[in-house]
């Protein structure tokens, strides 16, 4: 008799997109073609607190996820969906309490028990302040909202995961696998000590604590690595949790990860490569049974080029389709048990990864670490060394700087441009909505669960019931969000780009870029100063930070103040600084709105012939608008090279001050 074959991991795509009834559709169209778990993107405003009619919110509404600001966009997202029976994961983390209070909220407006509740709510707010952005609050506060909601989950939504430690995007900002190690299981310890702290959950009762702690991993393209750091992930949270927390059941020790495959390694060059760069980063984490994903999501191949559309979407289900069903994966035991490679990598990658757990406990801890700017210094540094090894042709990207030959790609020919652009139109949709739906609730009710919900904040109660509360009686997103800001305050973290040391590319090109920065800076009268600056809510900082970092290395001054700045912010830093260039930085979908409001307030300052460039995911089909309204200069992800960059923005300088150019190196 044949062995029966392991049940496959839960199959998921990440998505949303303009609307929360447009979203469903989507919801419901992959579930009918077989995807087993749902995992919701939000829109940035959602992510930051903000409902679509604040001015922070201007061109940012629906482009990266869906809007959801209030119960009644809550119900419209799961219409027609059975909570009871559906495993639902939420990318989703300064807010993670008020959107996992909604989805409770509905699921009691439905007649759901909550205690029937599957799924995750990613609610990992350090890996926002070292990669993503999308944080509010201060750390003391954050951690505060992420023990409330794992300690009103546990008794009360027993299945659900209140939160999903979350190394992806540290992979993404540039962590080695040491690092990625590292820094998660020292977050997890965090939350776990924070939790026992609080005293909120018997001690007899924190074993199912642990036992629904989950992770969110990053698989990269470095296929035997990434078996070997899922392998070491599973042994030293084994060993974590039984010996620091004395965890006896074996099943509530068991390293539970849902995985999203590394965009970062995702090419607009010949974006056909993606796809098999994708499958061989899926491989890595269901390869090994004892250390499989329980979720994989996978990006589309066409990530790097901008907003996938739905058919982009059903392929990569379709990838994992193909792996689960029609491959013999699931057949057999752990088939890396016993190899001398896997062993050795393991325990390399295990050593280094306790190594740094002992330098950030030296720091003070996580949140000490990440207050001093450690720990986001040591990331932009690592991401330097990986570009730089790129500019040296000592790491091989096909398609980047090497194997550059190519025929156009049919996939990228179409009319769409080969991805999906959600209409501008959909932003006043919304802010139409929300302005009714304000006039249309009972404002006296708002008003009083708002005034608990301040209240709680203040003090040390549980935040979660003040919020299912503020669910039911109408309150928005931007308004739970308002209280919060009001009683703790916001945050903006460190940087990050006060690195040195950094030399190590092309040294001929780099010297030859030294001098023409140095002798722009003597017929100037002093150094080239850039402002590097990221507008609207966008907090993907990774191209800005080493944009930032590789002008000071070349004698530049640089003028580098984080993430989510107004335009009027940064028309404001360009003034008082007496910049020579303006560089921004937007990978959401909303350089258009974002362009047309710097470039507005700069003319309106007197300072409109001021060069400004642009960097980020923007399709080549909206290059020459822009440029039409005034952008100097456009790179996107294929714009790999640093030097060529750099080169190029001198020589902007130059001819904005009547300099003669010097030409490309």
């Amino acid at each position: 008799m044949s062995k029966p074959k392991d049940r496959p991991w839960l199959l998921r795509t990440y998505s949303g997109h303009s609307s929360a009834r447009a979203s469903n559709e989507l919801y419901r169209a992959n579930l009918a073609k077989g995807q087993t778990g749902l995992s919701v993107a939000f829109d940035l405003p959602t992510q930051t607190g903000y409902d679509p009619d604040h001015p922070l919110a201007r061109g940012e509404v629906g482009k990266v996820g869906v809007p959801i600001s209030h119960l009644d966009d809550m119900d419209v997202l799961f219409d027609q969906l059975p909570l009871d029976q559906m495993n639902t994961s939420m990318t989703i983390n300064a807010v993670a309490a008020w959107m996992l209070a909604l989805y409770i909220a509905l699921a009691e407006r439905r007649g759901v028990d909550p205690a029937k509740l599957s799924g995750t709510t990613q609610n990992d707010i350090v890996k926002e302040y070292l990669s993503r952005g999308t944080h509010i609050f201060p750390p003391g506060p954050s951690l505060r909202l992420i023990v409330d909601t794992i300690t009103y989950s546990v008794p009360n939504v027993p299945k659900w995961n209140p939160t999903n430690i979350c190394s992806y995007h540290l992979q993404e900002a540039g962590a080695t696998p040491v690092q990625e190690l590292a820094y998660a299981l020292s977050t997890a310890m965090m939350v776990l000590d924070a939790v026992r702290k609080s005293g909120q959950i018997p001690e007899q009762d924190f074993p199912n604590v642990v036992g629904r702690l989950s992770f969110f991993v990053n698989a990269g393209i470095r296929f035997v690595e990434e078996c070997c750091k899922m392998r070491a992930f599973t042994q030293m949270w084994d060993n974590i949790t039984r010996e620091r927390y004395g965890v006896e059941d074996a099943k509530k020790r068991r390293f539970r990860y849902g995985v999203q495959v590394n965009s970062l390694g995702l090419t607009e060059q010949q974006p056909e490569n993606n796809v098999q760069r994708i499958v061989l980063e899926m491989l890595a984490v269901v390869l090994s049974k004892d250390a499989r994903a329980r979720a994989v999501q996978l990006p589309a191949w066409n990530e790097a080029l901008g907003l996938p559309r739905p058919w982009d979407q059903q392929w990569s289900l379709r990838i994992q389709q193909v792996m689960a069903f029609e491959t013999d994966l699931l057949e057999y035991d752990d088939i890396l048990d016993g190899s001398p490679v896997i062993v050795d990598k393991v325990q390399e990658l295990v050593d280094g990864a306790n190594e740094e757990i002992a330098r950030v406990a030296e720091q003070g801890g996580v949140l000490a670490g990440i207050e001093s700017g450690y720990m986001k210094q040591a990331l932009v540094k690592s991401h330097a060394e990986r570009l730089r090894a790129i500019e040296r042709n000592e790491l091989t990207i096909v398609g980047v700087n090497k194997y550059t030959e190519t025929a156009e790609s049919p996939l990228t020919t179409s009319g769409d441009g080969g991805i999906m652009k959600v209409d501008d139109a959909v932003e006043q949709q919304h802010i139409d909505a929300i302005v009714a739906f304000r006039a249309s609730r009972d404002n006296k009710k708002v008003g009083e669960a708002l005034a608990r919900l301040k209240q709680v904040a203040q003090g040390s109660d549980n935040i979660m019931p003040a919020s299912i509360a503020c669910a039911h009686a109408g309150v928005t997103t931007g308004e739970w969000a308002g209280a919060l800001r009001e009683v703790f305050g916001e945050y903006r973290a460190p940087t990050g780009i006060d690195i040195s040391g950094q030399h190590g590319g092309d040294e001929n090109l780099e010297s030859a870029l030294r001098e023409r920065v140095a002798k722009t800076g003597e017929e100037l009268g002093r150094p080239i100063k850039l402002l590097v600056a990221k507008p609207g809510l966008d907090g993907h900082s990774n191209g800005a930070e080493q944009i930032a970092v590789k002008a000071r290395e070349l004698g530049m001054e640089v003028v580098y103040e984080g993430i989510r700045l107004t335009p009027q912010q940064i028309v404001a830093a360009a003034q008082e600084e007496g910049v020579h260039m303006v560089g921004l930085s937007v990978l959401s979908g909303s350089h258009g709105a974002m362009a047309e409001m710097v470039l507005d307030g700069l003319r309106e300052v007197g300072l409109g012939e001021l060069p400004v460039t642009m960097g980020g995911i923007i399709p080549d089909n909206e290059h020459e608008a822009l440029k039409r309204s005034g952008i100097a200069a456009i790179y996107t992800p294929k714009d790999s090279d640093l030097n060529a960059i750099m080169a190029e923005m001198v020589d902007l300088t130059r001819s904005h001050n009547k300099l003669k150019v010097f030409g490309a190196l």
